[in-house]
């Protein structure tokens, strides 16, 4: 952190580019590994688990910083799909000494030892699959470590071996309603009976709620729904696993199509907490107002001094950063396709409008009727028309 504030202040740098100049002087940033992908080879720290996918992210979305970090609730979650997935896949055929490999790897990032090693930011595409392919290779290298190989070596791969029978499409949505699902029952929920009684029917109805759709996996969905690459009752089988290794009752949604394209369950456990939320901006308002002063306003109530307040503008910073990572990975690159937009510009029947003081609105309607249904350009439609 003081690296952070101090390479901000003399470079003059924004904030995610002083983050980046603070991880230079990090150990592992010393020495590196040559990891492969379909674009080629790529380096990566020799001392981090994650590979080329996961490195590539950190080039392609330097947006945000260490605050902005996928959350540790979603990684531990990571872990327990993918111990489960192994344990599954196991049975449907997957060598035994590296899917059990793969399932102490897992638990070492559903125990949180690992964190270290998921460094990419929740700015990323919408489907996950960066952080899908982070948890892959990580647990990937990982399990070679412990069969005795390398990290990069691909004898566990991160796509054949952890990812097997599953995509970023359900994997996500999957570990969010696990992470959810944990955090809500483990955490937000016992605090909550802490507050003022006024909060249970509150409390209750978002209980009712988690109970009822949450706990509802994607897994076996695969990318759309309809479960292809994966074994009949691969689904079943891993939600018991999940709710074995989470003490929760996850089971597979019935219609995969409508879970992965709906998350419905998500809108109606927000709109839980979102009834909850109000009741405690009511309370939280009302300690206010009685706490105003201590010169002017109410000060009926005597708030405890616990820190000074601030003035941070994230979303600026977050604008700012994504205003550079857009031009530096998109915008920069950007090329005319002069040859589609002329012929686009020459098939475009708004150019009729110029036709109009030259051959009259009639005949330019006409012009424009015939080269629409003929799908010819105004050009050729004059032509025919003798205009």
């Amino acid at each position: 952190m003081v690296v952070y504030i101090v390479s901000r202040r003399l470079l003059g740098r924004s904030a995610v580019g002083a983050w980046r100049y603070a991880t230079l002087w990090r150990p592992y940033s010393t020495s590196f590994r040559e990891e492969r992908d379909t674009f080629g080879p790529i380096l990566v720290p020799a001392d981090k688990l994650w590979g080329a996918h996961t490195q590539r992210s950190l080039q392609n979305f330097e947006i945000g910083g260490e605050r902005e970090r996928i959350p540790e609730p979603i990684i531990r979650a990571f872990g327990i799909l993918k111990k489960s997935a192994a344990k599954v896949n196991m049975e449907y055929g997957l060598d035994s000494s590296i899917a059990k490999a793969i399932m102490q790897a897992a638990q070492e990032v559903a125990e949180g030892k690992l964190n270290d090693h998921f460094p990419l930011v929740v700015w990323q595409t919408g489907s996950g699959t960066q952080t899908n392919m982070n948890a892959n290779e990580v647990i990937a290298n990982r399990a070679a470590e412990i069969l005795g190989h390398k990290r990069g070596e691909k004898f566990v791969h991160p796509n054949d071996h952890v990812n097997r029978s599953q995509s970023s499409n359900d994997t996500f949505p999957t570990a969010m309603h696990i992470a959810a699902a944990m955090e809500i029952n483990s955490r937000l929920l016992p605090n909550l009976k802490y507050l003022h009684t006024s909060l249970n029917s509150e409390v209750k109805y978002g209980i009712d709620w988690v109970v009822c759709t949450l706990p509802r996996m994607y897994l076996g969905g695969t990318a759309v729904g309809t479960g292809l690459n994966t074994k009949k009752g691969f689904d079943v089988k891993i939600a018991a696993a999940v709710a074995e290794e989470t003490n929760l009752t996850f089971i597979t949604a019935e219609n995969k199509f409508e879970a992965l394209a709906a998350h419905d369950a998500f809108v109606e456990t927000s709109g839980s907490l979102n009834t909850v939320a109000v009741s405690l901006m009511k309370i939280g308002n009302d300690v206010r107002l009685f706490g105003s002063g201590p010169r002017c306003g109410l000060g009926e109530l005597i708030l405890p001094e616990n820190e000074p307040g601030s003035s941070i503008m994230p979303s600026l910073r977050l604008l700012a950063d994504a205003s550079a990572s857009f031009e530096k990975n998109c915008v920069r690159g950007i090329q005319a396709n002069r040859e589609r937009i002329s012929k686009l510009l020459h098939e475009s029947l708004m150019l009729v409008t110029s036709l109009n003081p030259v051959i009259g609105y009639d005949n330019a309607a006409a012009v424009a009727k015939k080269a629409h249904k003929e799908g010819t350009t105004l050009k050729e439609a004059a032509l025919k028309l003798g205009c």
